[in-house]
């Protein structure tokens, strides 16, 4: 079971979570920006505080670009409710029929078939695979373009439901993780995003050099990355 404890740094409320890892590793979670370090058992709290306190100006700003970010309101998954995929909005037609749950999009009407009585939940584990999907099939022509243009090459990469980010990379794998959520967004921002990370193969932290990469590969990619981060995120709460 893992050990829960918290630090108050004056009037931040940091939970520690001491688990069989090997490293520190902080996380600012949306939508109210609450903190937590996951760290390894045996490291005492005093260690950790300082890592806390050293790290203070960033906690800081994650929680005023998360309080400021807009978010979606939540889904209900009712006939006319707004979905967005690559950046169009479609009008939600529900049809209820006893057959295989499938979802279309025409013109600006997204129709989502359910079996009779589908909840929301599956509802939505309807649309967020066919958001898995899209992002399937539109992630590997970029990333074969990028490759290209940059001299690497990208082992994997998976979508999944992301807390803080639109993306991460792990260079040692040389595999890539991709927000789900960006199937909403228009496809410029997908780009942007495999951009990013695809850098991160040639510098793995965003120092200088890893500013002149981009700068060199996507000179307008500090105009996409703020654009970006104020479209609206997914109503979640993933601080519980």
């Amino acid at each position: 079971m893992d050990d829960r404890q918290t630090i108050e740094l004056g009037d931040i409320t940091v939970e520690v979570v001491k688990k069989d890892i090997k490293n520190l590793h902080l996380s600012v979670y949306p939508p109210k920006g609450n903190v937590r370090i996951s760290a390894p058992q045996r490291m005492d709290l005093a260690t950790i505080r300082l890592f806390a306190v050293s790290k203070l100006r960033w906690i800081k700003q994650e929680q005023r670009k998360q309080r400021a970010q807009e978010r979606e309101a939540p889904r209900e998954y009712l006939n006319r409710e707004s979905h967005y995929l690559w950046g169009k909005r479609y009008l939600l037609d529900v049809v209820e029929k006893d057959a295989p749950p499938n979802l279309n999009h025409n013109h600006s009407q997204m129709t989502l078939q359910v079996r009779p009585g589908a909840d929301a939940a599956k509802k939505r584990a309807i649309i967020d695979e066919s958001y898995r999907q899209q992002l399937k099939s539109a992630i590997p022509p970029l990333i074969a373009k990028w490759e290209q243009l940059m001299g690497v090459t990208v082992a994997d990469f998976t979508v999944r439901k992301m807390k803080t980010k639109w993306g991460s990379c792990s260079p040692e794998s040389r595999t890539i993780r991709f927000n789900l959520d960006l199937a909403k967004k228009p496809p410029i921002f997908l780009e942007y995003v495999v951009v990013h990370e695809m850098v991160h193969l040639l510098e793995p932290t965003h120092n200088s050099h890893f500013i002149a990469l981009m700068d060199k590969f996507m000179p307008k990619w500090k105009f996409y990355r703020d654009v970006l981060n104020r479209l609206p995120v997914t109503h979640e709460r993933w601080d519980k």
